[in-house]
């Protein structure tokens, strides 16, 4: 009896305990179903909204790239999917998949008991419980709660939904790497195909990848992901999916052909992007556009721009030639002139400073050997020191080597030639291509074609022309003299601007000046117009609307004159576009409009510059129609037979039946001081593309073969050659009023005469300051002759007042008798006592030319000796 009793009060305290579970579970269970949120609509798969990736498409509707932070994912329909792969997740993470009701009591069982006896028996969740856990709950929460409200979730699920929509959720959906989500998306990641195509063995690697992404990723641990592959394909034999020869052979091809160098990287800089800059500059353009208001990463846009692939791909071409020749050829002229100054010069110095015992020179010397030892230990031995301190966890040394690495790019910075393009159509605005340096990663990613603020150098001329020629001062027949002047700033310090190589040719007409880049006549343009005047008409061409940015970019100093200011070469582009607009203003754009994933176009960017542009009324109208046609006319001079001369043949074209014909172009080079940078900004009536060369940091010199004629002018002519290639002939619009076509002679400048044997041209002029006198030069007055001589003579060299320059300059000698009387003027409000170099080397067309109307004794006015290499 008293076992008996007994056993009915064992039996008392089961029911009790039972009835304990079963109240604290339905309470759990109320809890969790009080806590859910209109089920009926977060169950609707029809409404499931995974994060997505944002498109980029091109302008012909390409891809371009895809914009994922921390997940990037690509949706596929389970009926797309190879049978080994579903197979192969069946065997791995829930063999009962297809006869459970969203659980599995003995999964539940197996996971307490290993949680129990702290053993790794696996999870107990099947894979409705995992996709219910990570839609609903917070999985990285250790609480029976959690794993309640998860397994009501699976409930309601297999309620609602079928096995394969459950399924189809789950491939899409889970985390199977760095950044990436989803089977197709992590198909593409690891093995660069999609999911469709998938192996057999690669089947294996991606269900790995479920369970534990960081330990089993092939490109991290390659080992342990082998291991954990084998047990997956075991395990399909076993469940009868597949044979073991198969598992075999498809295990040896995958590990056969394993790329063991490659390294785990981010999804965004491994995702595949056919024109990085340009997609780097639209994803800071959606920031702007996008600010806290949508997640471009997550929300599925897709974004409509204006890139033309096909001109991206030869940009891409033609400037990694381009800066591979420029490193080569710096580093070649760079090195010979170091290896001559340490043959000739160190050893003397060296002998002077233990001679006679001077520590500076000594000093100088020391310095010298730690610089060479520096540059020994970052390019040679820092890599081995990284490699060892990876190899054997030596946090220390990592420390070194990462301070290694970065002297090494500073030195890059201030030693390594870059590049970049911008190409924009004429009348849209339409970026057409972008290169924003030599290669996009994670170090470099400045867009200098947007980013950068360089010296725009003799290209930045044609701006303040512009206004010259409006000024009614200077048409494109004036003649200019082009010999040493010394201009004079505000304070009294003198300003000497010298032409390239430091040749002079005496009086040239303006458009010769401009073609072949000539410093003094320039800047006796800027000095005639005023700075006021050539610095509006600057800003307004570039788009600098701020005063104080305009005060910032443009000083009331005469180097401006040269381009010694900081601008972007999408600034150039906009600015040189507008005179092949015939004026009108040129907005760079680069996105069109955006839709979200649903395909409504929620924003509209190019209609509303549209709308804007309209809002403007004739102030969309920067310059007038005749302005813009005579710069056009001045810019084809430089093409024809300036410094571009020898990429005019590059725009004649001959279609199928043998006919040529030729697209007009114009454009100007430039170099700055010191050869550092070099320019060509041109045009046709189709495009407009910027070039530039040089260094992030500013010190360094390209060298004297290094400019814009030979270096940025191949590249432009031979890019723009191809992008026109099928485009029928166009020449720019001309007005209908305001412009006329007149011949005149090379030497006066003035309308051409039968007498005129030494050459005529025929120039566009502004109707309203046509030339009107006919040429007497050549109708042998030799008073005249005298009298043109000595007042251009006067015009152009300034009398000097100032002792130290008198000191170090010889005087023409002249005879005084033979100049009228004159009063002293001084010109010019200027930045510096150096000389400027900036100007180009003069193309394949350039023939200097040697005027007649020199001055007596001009052979004998001697500037102090300059060295350019010096500078």
């Amino acid at each position: 009896m008293k076992n008996r009793g007994r056993g009915r009060g064992f039996v008392r305290v089961v029911g009790i305990l039972t009835v304990i579970f079963v109240a604290g579970t339905g309470a759990a269970l109320g809890f969790a179903l009080a806590g859910t949120v209109n089920i009926m609509n977060q169950e609707n798969f029809q409404e499931f909204a995974p994060a997505l990736p944002t498109k980029i498409l091109d302008i012909n509707g390409v891809l371009i790239t895809e914009f994922s932070a921390d997940e990037k994912r690509e949706l596929i329909s389970l009926a797309d999917l190879p049978r080994h792969l579903i197979y192969a997740v069946l065997a791995r993470e829930d063999p009962d998949f297809y006869r459970h009701r969203g659980f599995s009591v003995r999964g539940i069982a197996r996971a307490a008991y290993g949680l129990l006896t702290g053993r790794n028996l696996g999870g107990g969740s099947t894979i409705t419980q995992q996709v219910a856990g990570t839609l609903y709950t917070d999985r990285s929460e250790r609480k029976i709660s959690r794993k309640i409200r998860e397994l009501w979730w699976a409930i309601q699920m297999e309620r609602r939904y079928t096995k394969n929509e459950i399924l189809e959720i789950y491939l899409n959906y889970m985390y199977m790497g760095p950044g990436v989500y989803g089977v197709e998306a992590a198909s593409k990641y690891f093995f660069g195909h999609s999911a469709k195509d998938i192996s057999l063995a690669e089947a294996a690697i991606l269900v790995i990848q479920l369970s534990s992404p960081s330990r089993y990723n092939p490109l991290d641990n390659p080992n342990s992901a082998m291991d954990r592959q084998l047990s997956v394909l075991d395990r399909m034999v076993e469940f009868g999916y597949t044979t073991s020869a198969e598992a075999e052979a498809s295990f040896n091809e995958y590990w056969e052909n394993y790329d063991y160098t490659r390294v785990s990287r981010a999804a965004y800089f491994s995702r595949d992007d056919k024109a990085p800059w340009f997609s780097e500059y639209v994803r800071r353009e959606l920031d702007s556009m996008m600010y806290r208001t949508m997640d471009y990463y997550r929300d599925g846009y897709t974004v409509h721009t204006t890139l033309d692939l096909n001109f991206q791909n030869a940009a891409q071409g033609y400037m990694e030639e381009g800066i591979a020749r420029a490193n080569r050829e710096y580093r070649l002229s760079s090195g010979n002139r170091l290896v001559r100054a340490e043959q000739m010069y160190i050893p003397i110095i060296d002998l002077l400073s233990l001679a006679f015992d001077v520590n500076i020179l000594r000093d100088s010397s020391k310095e010298r050997n730690e610089t060479r030892a520096i540059n020994r230990y970052t390019k040679a031995l820092n890599p081995v020191v990284d490699l060892a301190a990876l190899a054997f966890g030596l946090e220390d040394m990592k420390y070194i080597s990462n301070a290694g690495f970065l002297e090494l790019k500073a030195r890059a910075e201030e030693n390594v030639v870059e590049g970049a393009m911008i190409v924009i159509e004429n009348e849209t605005g339409h970026i057409k291509a972008i290169i924003g340096g030599s290669k996009y990663d994670e170090n470099n990613q400045l867009i200098r074609a947007t980013q950068g603020h360089v010296m725009p150098g003799s290209s930045f001329k044609p701006l303040y022309y512009s206004a010259a020629i409006d000024s009614g001062k200077f048409t494109p027949a004036s003649l200019i003299y082009n010999t040493p002047v010394v201009f004079y700033n505000e304070d009294g310090t003198p300003y000497i601007p010298l032409n390239f190589r430091g040749e002079w040719t005496g009086p040239v007409l303006l458009y010769e000046a401009l073609a072949h880049s000539m410093n003094v006549p320039s800047i006796k343009i800027l000095d005639t117009i005023g700075f006021d005047a050539a610095i509006d008409r600057a800003s307004l061409l570039l788009g600098i609307t701020d005063p104080a940015a305009k005060r910032r970019t443009f000083p009331h100093l005469y180097p401006i004159g040269l381009g010694i200011i900081s601008i972007a070469p999408i600034q150039m582009a906009r600015a040189f576009a507008v005179f092949a607009n015939e004026g009108r203003e040129v907005v760079p754009i680069a996105i069109r409009y955006i839709e979200n994933r649903n395909g409504t176009v929620i924003i509209d960017n190019e209609r509303d510059i549209r709308l804007e542009q309209r809002r403007k009324g004739n102030a969309v109208q920067l310059i007038s129609p005749q302005n813009a046609y005579v710069m056009t006319g001045l810019l084809k001079k430089t093409v024809e037979t300036g410094t571009l001369g020898g990429q005019g043949y590059k725009f004649v074209y001959e279609n199928e039946k043998g006919e040529r014909h030729r697209i007009a172009a114009a454009g100007k080079t430039g170099t700055t001081q010191n050869w550092s940078d070099a320019w060509t900004v041109g045009f046709t009536p189709y495009y407009t593309t910027a070039i530039w060369f040089g260094f992030d940091k500013p010190g360094n010199s390209l060298g004297l073969t290094l400019t814009g004629a030979t270096l940025a002018g191949p590249i432009w002519g031979d890019f723009m050659r191809e992008i026109h290639r099928g485009l029928p002939a166009k020449d720019f619009k001309r007005p209908g009023t305001g412009v006329v076509d007149l011949r005149v002679c090379v030497k006066s400048g003035q309308l051409a005469t039968p007498a005129c044997n030494q050459g005529t041209v025929t120039l566009t002029f502004m109707d309203r300051f046509r030339p009107v006198e006919y040429c007497t030069y050549h109708e042998g007055d030799s008073e005249y002759r005298t009298q043109i001589a000595i007042s251009t003579l006067r015009g152009g060299v300034t009398a000097f007042d100032d002792s130290d320059v008198l000191s170090s300059l010889r005087m023409p000698t002249l005879d005084i008798n033979a100049l009228p009387a004159a009063s002293p003027r001084s010109v010019g409000n200027t930045a510096s006592n150096a000389p400027a170099t900036s100007g180009d080397a003069g193309g394949a067309g350039y023939e200097e030319f040697q005027p007649d109307l020199a001055p007596p004794a001009l052979d004998r006015f001697e500037l102090p000796s300059y060295n350019p290499l010096m500078e």
